[in-house]
């Protein structure tokens, strides 16, 4: 194994059972498996993260409070998945090291969007920062805010669900139809707008929406 490259390595190799070549982003073969995750994997690390949770927040609120906090963790989640993929995502900079973080994080997905071991968050970052996440929600609601984090988990799991389904189903009716069409538009029209996944309104709020052609 060699050490991790401090430039995207742009190459591309092997990688089955893909037909095309994958992005390779290190040199280090550890860490080159540690930017990928399967769909099985992915259901499995959130399958337990929510079985973790649920136990953790039973009778923590009564039914109502708790409804109410899982549909505030799911709000305040649309908003994080916009700003990150706005600001985060496709921050501008001219310093090459944070250059590098976005690639790594983001940019390498705009290169090949189509990988999809590549469609969803590794859980090298997505746990960590879930963690993170729970603990604010703990100390600032005490054990209610569990409740909140789960909420917030649902929203990136249907995030991640939709990007990936996104990029590998057709998706040709009703309303996943139009959130194929809005993601694809940020692909292959204009990268700088249509940052929203799963709560698209925010993209017509906040005055980033891509128009359809014809208007």
């Amino acid at each position: 194994m060699g050490s991790a490259s401090m430039k995207p390595e742009m190459g591309r190799v092997r990688s089955e059972p893909r037909s095309r070549p994958r992005i390779r982003l290190f040199k280090s073969d550890l860490l080159e498996r540690l930017t990928v995750i399967s769909p099985r994997a992915f259901v499995l690390i959130w399958l337990g993260v929510f079985c973790v949770a649920l136990s953790m927040s039973w009778r923590t609120a009564s039914i109502q409070a708790s409804i109410g906090l899982l549909a505030l963790g799911l709000l305040i989640w649309t908003l994080f998945e916009y700003a990150m993929h706005r600001f985060l995502f496709h921050w501008k900079t001219r310093f090459r090291i944070f250059q590098w973080v976005v690639f790594i994080t983001h940019g390498n997905h705009h290169v090949d969007a189509t990988d999809p071991h590549r469609n969803m968050m590794p859980p090298i970052v997505s746990v960590p920062v879930s963690a993170s996440i729970w603990a604010l929600c703990l100390l600032a609601l005490g054990p209610k805010g569990t409740i909140l984090y789960v909420g917030f988990t649902i929203g990136y799991v249907l995030y991640d669900g939709v990007h990936y389904a996104c990029h590998q189903f057709p998706m040709r009716r009703g309303v996943l139809r139009q959130l194929k069409r809005h993601h694809t538009r940020h692909h292959y029209a204009k990268s700088d707008g249509n940052y929203a996944i799963t709560m698209i309104l925010w993209d017509r709020l906040f005055g980033t929406r891509i128009p359809d052609k014809g208007g």
